[in-house]
């Protein structure tokens, strides 16, 4: 497996080739970057733009894995508004054409909300319509990422939504498309489960995997932690990983350090070292 790092575990403002020189720097193969309304890449970068951006990281010899976006927790495409459904929907597009660019085969695509207690006036939706409007979603799009040649990786987030790796696999099943599987987030499912659960049973449908760490007796956003830190249970985790045949990246993604923020980049590649093995 390959030891990637998301581009929210760094300080804001640097410029691509800061993000990628640290990243190479600090030891990661790869680095993850995201889609954004500001940042690096936005709705509004050019394909040039982006096509520079793989010019530079190609350079350092850092791969660009997979592009997350948290832009859906805006504009979740379950949302009971149908311009911000349509909106989720031409993010996912264009977050196709993007990591196409930059040389990615996944996309993070967080697959809708039931409700977010951590977001101020967060629409709560009911569950089942929630549930219907997403399928329906993929449904659609999964033709789109199948023309671009790109897979769309449904994030197992903290939205009330998909709480079950059974529920998560059979989702995934119905919308019944090669190029849509599961992102996986280990730390995300230990206030009510086991990651290696979800492993097992996600098997191939995983595309990518997230790592971070999470103390269960905090029980809330305050409770995610650095790596080996918390509850995850590494060694099992990627015993699963091994039995799935999973081979592809590892991507930390992190909270940034307070005073030292640089640092979270480096602590966290030293612990990916050790659950890897390296």
């Amino acid at each position: 497996m390959k030891k990637g790092v998301n581009i929210w575990s760094f300080r804001g403002g640097l410029s691509p080739r800061e993000y990628v020189q640290m990243a190479k720097d600090a030891g990661y193969d790869g680095i993850e970057f995201a889609l954004d309304e500001k940042g690096v890449i936005t709705l509004d970068s050019t394909d040039d733009e982006i096509k520079e951006i793989r010019r530079i990281a190609e350079g350092e010899g850092v791969e660009t894995p997979s592009l997350a976006s948290g832009l859906y927790w805006k504009y979740p495409i379950t949302s009971s508004d149908e311009e911000i459904r349509e909106k989720a929907k031409s993010i996912v597009k264009r977050q196709l054409e993007a990591a196409a660019i930059l040389g990615a085969n996944t996309i993070l695509v967080i697959p809708g909300l039931v409700g977010a207690d951590f977001i101020p006036g967060s629409e709560v939706m009911e569950y089942d319509l929630a549930y219907d409007l997403s399928l329906g979603a993929f449904v659609e799009l999964k033709a789109y990422a199948e023309e671009i040649g790109v897979d769309i990786g449904l994030e197992n987030v903290w939205n009330k939504f998909l709480l079950s790796p059974l529920e998560m696999r059979d989702f995934v099943d119905k919308i019944d498309s090669e190029r849509v599987g599961v992102y996986f987030d280990v730390g995300n499912v230990i206030y009510s489960g086991y990651p290696e659960h979800w492993i097992k049973i996600l098997g191939n449908r995983i595309k990518k995997v997230h790592v971070k760490d999470f103390r269960a007796s905090v029980g809330n956003i305050n409770g995610f932690v650095d790596l080996l830190s918390g509850d995850v249970n590494y060694p099992k985790v990627m015993e699963e990983l091994n039995k799935i045949g999973y081979d592809d990246y590892l991507i930390a993604e992190m909270g940034i350090y307070r005073d030292y923020p640089d640092q979270t980049v480096y602590t966290t590649s030293i612990a990916m070292d050790k659950i890897l093995g390296r």
